[in-house]
């Protein structure tokens, strides 16, 4: 169902069950005014009959009937009815022949018990009204037709049946009006956000001036613009950095055998050119085993292998792989406060990425150290594992701390250290990826620190 035509039956229907509300109260109250009046007029039409019957001086019965056709003059059909202590009538008075009113004797009795009682016969108000003084013990019957307050009343019901179908029907035309007013604001969104496309992500939309609830959501969905298209400028400079540092051993590889094969080549010469080629394709493979190791940090959760994992165990075996790498590699271990328990160094997740990641960023903090050194540090209790990674030399400036967790991002005085500005780009993923966090602190010139916060294994399971 169309937002449009909910909003309509939902304003449609409060407006509904406010008049149904509103004019209910209107009629009955109207009903309780009528009937408030018809009782006091027949309680007064009883209590003058009583009055002149208690006279026995003054007891003319001709002189009370004629008194009686004049009281209530407003009624039809009017009776007036007495009934001494034994049930028997003793005075009778009746518009119409076929007016008079046969009484059950328990109203009667019931009428002495509560003094007055209500009852409607054939739409003829009945008043039961018990007349005492020190002489008499009478129950006096009135009894009228209200034409005035029933036609009032039949009016009223017919006026407030109209006012309540017409006003349901204004009410549904309006609420269709103010949803359309009010959701216009929304078919402009859709509309500029479908003329959005990957060619013009720059694009944005247009706030408006109210800060209203569409204010909101335009500036929620300009944020949303906002990171798509940074996304797809990193991924463009994703692919033009990867394709250039692909291109360029291609070509060099390229250049060395087009020149290679123009003539005949001693062996030193042919096995300097092979040299040079496989370094070359050493170099692209050291790439692309970079982007593949990016492409699974990239993954969920779900494509990974996921298992208990000693964190002091892979710190352990960093020394050994930086001299791997390179010789002039030193990679010293400290190890602060430590929990008792074995549990609080255990941390949930791939062993081999992890170790990827702590990997990549010793073996940045040795390339760019004065002495090839790097710290590591690490401290654990029961709610964090930390890893401090640190080294001294040039540094990084506070600008920059952003942009070198970047794909392919290199800082320009850095660019003579080779690499390709992949790692740790793809140690921050996969730091994410386990739910941790990284940060950096640096003093250019001095030192920097990487940390690295995971949580343990102990503290999840809770």
């Amino acid at each position: 169902m169309p937002v449009r035509l909910k909003i309509t039956l939902v304003f449609s229907s409060i407006v509904f069950c406010i008049l149904g509300l509103v004019f209910l109260i209107i009629y009955f109250y109207a009903a309780k005014n009528r009937r408030d009046y018809i009782d006091a007029r027949l309680t007064s039409m009883a209590v003058t009959t009583g009055r002149f019957l208690s006279r026995a001086e003054t007891f003319n019965p001709s002189l009370i009937q004629k008194i009686d056709s004049l009281t209530a003059i407003a009624f039809t059909h009017k009776t007036v009815q007495v009934y001494d202590e034994m049930n028997r009538k003793i005075y009778s008075f009746n518009d119409e022949e076929e007016d008079a009113l046969s009484v059950d004797k328990k109203k009667l009795s019931d009428a002495r018990r509560h003094t007055k009682l209500y009852a409607l016969i054939k739409k003829r108000d009945i008043i039961f009204y018990h007349y005492t003084d020190s002489n008499f013990n009478l129950v006096i019957v009135a009894a009228g037709y209200d034409d005035f307050g029933r036609e009032y009343l039949n009016r009223l019901l017919f006026i407030l049946v109209i006012s309540f179908f017409a006003g349901t029907v204004i009410a549904v035309i309006i609420g269709y009006l103010f949803s359309s007013k009010l959701l216009r604001p929304l078919g402009r969104i859709a509309f500029e956000v479908n003329e959005i496309s990957a060619q013009n992500l720059a694009r944005r939309m247009d706030t408006g001036t109210s800060r209203d609830e569409w204010y909101y959501l335009s500036n929620t969905l300009n944020s949303l613009l906002e990171r798509l298209q940074e996304s797809f400028d990193l991924q463009r400079r994703f692919v033009a950095n990867a394709s250039h540092e692909l291109s360029t051993p291609l070509t060099s590889i390229s250049s060395q055998l087009e020149v290679t094969l123009q003539k005949e080549r001693s062996a030193a010469e042919y096995q300097r050119v092979m040299q040079s080629i496989y370094h070359d394709v050493r170099h692209m493979g050291r790439l692309t085993h970079s982007l593949l190791e990016l492409a699974k940090a990239s993954a969920s959760k779900g494509g990974i292998e996921i298992k208990p994992i000693r964190i002091d165990e892979i710190l352990l075996r960093m020394p050994s792989e930086a001299a791997k790498i390179d010789k002039t590699y030193s990679v010293f271990l400290e190890f602060g406060e430590l929990p008792d328990e074995e549990e609080n160094l255990v941390v949930f997740g791939n062993e081999e990425l992890l170790f990827t990641a702590i990997k990549n960023i010793v073996l940045n903090a040795c390339k760019y150290s004065k002495n090839q050194r790097a710290i590591i540090m690490l401290e654990a209790n029961e709610k964090d594992i930390s890893v401090f990674v640190k080294n001294v030399g040039v540094g990084i400036p506070p600008h920059e701390f952003e942009n070198i967790f970047q794909p392919f991002y290199r800082i320009e005085e850095n660019r003579i250290a080779g690499g390709f500005g992949l790692g740790l780009s793809l140690a921050k993923r996969i730091i994410k990826l386990h739910n941790g966090e990284i940060s950096l602190y640096s003093r250019p010139g001095e030192e920097t620190i990487f940390t690295l916060h995971l949580s343990p294994a102990a503290n999840l399971k809770k």
